[in-house]
């Protein structure tokens, strides 16, 4: 604080730093308040995802078992097809409270199936069924993906806005206010110092003027006393008769 000049200038300056960081603080407790209300809803999210998707999963692979005792092992004949993927994972952008989450969906591409075959001899049924419920599967484990990067994200977000709350709350905040509370006590001893002052010089013109007024005054009044001395005075006192020398005619 000693760095910092007590002036005017300074304490307006300070006071817009204190007003702008009360108010950033201010904006980042709602943005934590926020996250964490994402946060919370992620964290559900993700339980109730994984609860169910371990169902699914074992309702999956039960009905390719099932598959494989009706139809025989088909797995030869799909990885002798064409490998084209008929399902592809696109990546998103989420905004909450001015984090950006990463999103993924599932989407067509559109290839056709040269698998359509399977199953005409038997277990046409059971290979449908594993078909349903894998893409279920996938479609979970896609969206599982996406809650938990955003997790992550999110996680990491709510560390930095909570530190920078911290930070605001007690180093940045606190240190203006003690600068500004430094500043106004040097303003006032600087003003009590030029009042002290004032009062002196206004005391020593006040007593100069007095003793002027009081010259004045005396001044008259012995003049008036040699004037009248002066009259009263015998003027022919001050010559000797004696002195004067013969006039011969």
């Amino acid at each position: 604080m000693s760095e910092v000049p007590p002036t005017r200038m300074n304490q307006q300056v300070f006071k817009g730093k204190l007003k702008a960081a009360q108010g950033g603080h201010k904006l980042l407790k709602k943005k934590a308040d926020a996250l964490k209300v994402k946060f919370r809803d992620y964290a559900k999210s993700i339980a109730e995802t994984k609860g169910s998707m371990s169902a699914d999963a074992s309702a999956a692979f039960f009905s390719l078992t099932q598959a494989e005792y009706a139809a025989g092992n088909f797995k030869q004949k799909v990885s002798e097809g064409s490998m084209t993927a008929r399902i592809r994972v696109g990546a998103g952008v989420d905004n909450v409270a001015g984090v950006k989450l990463p999103v993924f969906t599932k989407y067509e591409t559109g290839a056709s199936t040269d698998n359509q075959s399977l199953g005409l001899v038997g277990g046409g049924k059971k290979i449908a069924a594993v078909r349903s419920k894998f893409t279920n599967l996938l479609e979970m484990l896609i969206k599982l993906a996406s809650l938990q990067t955003s997790f992550v994200t999110l996680d990491e977000a709510m560390k930095v806005t909570n530190r920078r709350v911290n930070a605001l709350e007690n180093v940045t905040i606190p240190k203006i206010e003690d600068t500004l509370s430094y500043i106004g006590r040097e303003l006032d001893e600087l003003e009590r110092e030029d009042f002290t002052r004032l009062k002196l010089v206004q005391g020593k013109k006040e007593e100069e003027l007095k003793q002027e007024m009081k010259r004045k005054a005396l001044l008259p009044k012995s003049l008036e006393t040699d004037d009248k001395k002066a009259n009263e005075a015998d003027i022919t006192a001050q010559f000797d008769a004696g002195d004067d020398e013969d006039v011969v005619f």
